[in-house]
């Protein structure tokens, strides 16, 4: 799940990276440092997306934050494998501050999980403490991504979404019901919501010659010829 980290020199990292640098030119007349993933339905690999991006631009050095902001089926604690006994929702509620619901993952990313499951997950998003709370984390992070539930089947990204400076929308191709794809950009636009742009994930590479350039770059496939003599 976290191919960034576990295999940085693969194609579909640089396909993240390659997402990272579009982010950062998607915007040049304002810092857009607070960016929400979500997607149409479940299943499509908001949650992956959102993990690798925030790896990705922890790697040039940025002080990156992931919000698990997803209080109904969290599961960035379980790619991270990290505790989720606190999180987000115990800090709004007064119950822990910051420094002790924040995880620190590598130097410059830090990870802040769902926490308790509230019953109320949609009016606690919204939030006027939760408003704040994103103001104060811009003072202290150069990008806070925030991994949400799927914006058709309820409200709570398009709540986040203006809170935040940029949405990414997630669509699986071959998965995504195209009318679903169409209610989801039209749910965030009904909210004036700044969608930048949208993630074509799960797509079919077909013979590889579209990597063609980026192996023989990297000199894997040379790696691979020199196994076989062995």
């Amino acid at each position: 799940m976290l191919i960034v980290q576990d295999n940085p020199k693969s194609p579909i990292s640089e396909a993240y990276r390659t997402l990272r640098t579009n982010i950062q030119f998607s915007n040049f007349d304002e810092d857009l440092n607070t960016i929400l993933v979500t997607s149409s339905g479940p299943g499509e690999g908001k949650s992956t997306t959102a993990a690798n991006l925030a790896l990705s631009m922890a790697e040039t050095g940025k002080k990156v934050l992931l919000i698990d902001a997803d209080l109904r089926k969290p599961s960035l604690h379980k790619k991270f494998n990290i505790s989720n006994n606190k999180g987000i929702s115990n800090l709004l509620i007064g119950q822990f501050k910051f420094a002790d619901v924040a995880q620190r993952y590598t130097e410059n990313l830090y990870l802040l999980t769902s926490g308790t499951i509230p019953p109320n997950p949609s009016e606690m998003l919204s939030s006027k403490k939760m408003k704040i709370f994103l103001e104060e984390a811009k003072g202290n992070f150069d990008f806070i991504i925030l991994d949400t539930p799927p914006v058709v089947a309820v409200t709570d990204a398009q709540l986040l979404s203006t809170m935040v400076g940029g949405v990414l929308l997630v669509v699986a191709a071959g998965q995504a019901e195209v009318a679903a794809a169409q209610k989801a950009k039209e749910l965030l636009e009904n909210v004036k919501a700044n969608i930048i742009g949208v993630v074509l994930n799960k797509a079919e590479i077909g013979n590889g010659k579209n990597y063609g350039y980026y192996h023989y770059y990297y000199g894997e496939g040379k790696s691979k010829t020199a196994k076989k003599g062995k």
